[in-house]
């Protein structure tokens, strides 16, 4: 299994930093935070940047967490960038199960797409999760 460490201290030449971030890129708290060390770019709230990656979780003003369809095709996004990039492992973080309150049980399900993409590493609550729901 693709395991994401629960706690990414460092990254590799070909790391990426997945996040979860908010819609007007403010990177003040939680894994955001952590990924300014890493080239996240202050208001730039989705996609690449530096050796991160961010998919967003809260709103524009940050005062209001992102439903888990608004968060879906942020999701979908980055599991096709991260195809198109086989080269680059992409460390992903427990995304909106931080600082935006969701549960586990409602974000990892957006990552089914992503359970064969060999170089997405995943939470192993997420895992937990989909592999529950598979073999349900």
């Amino acid at each position: 299994m693709r395991n994401s460490p629960y706690n990414i201290e460092s990254l590799a030449e070909n790391e990426i930093f997945v996040f979860g971030s908010n819609l007007s890129g403010f990177h003040g708290g939680g894994a955001a935070r952590t990924a300014m060390a890493w080239g996240a770019q202050w208001g730039n709230g989705i996609g690449i940047q530096g050796k991160t990656y961010a998919i967003p979780t809260k709103s524009e003003n940050i005062d209001r967490t992102l439903t888990v369809d608004e968060i879906r095709p942020h999701v979908s996004g980055f599991i096709e960038y991260a195809t198109q990039h086989p080269d680059i492992k992409f460390l992903v973080t427990e995304i909106g199960c931080g600082l935006a309150g969701h549960e586990v049980e409602d974000i990892a399900p957006l990552f089914e797409e992503a359970m064969p993409v060999e170089n997405i590493y995943l939470p192993a609550r997420f895992w937990a999760v989909l592999l529950k729901v598979k073999t349900n």
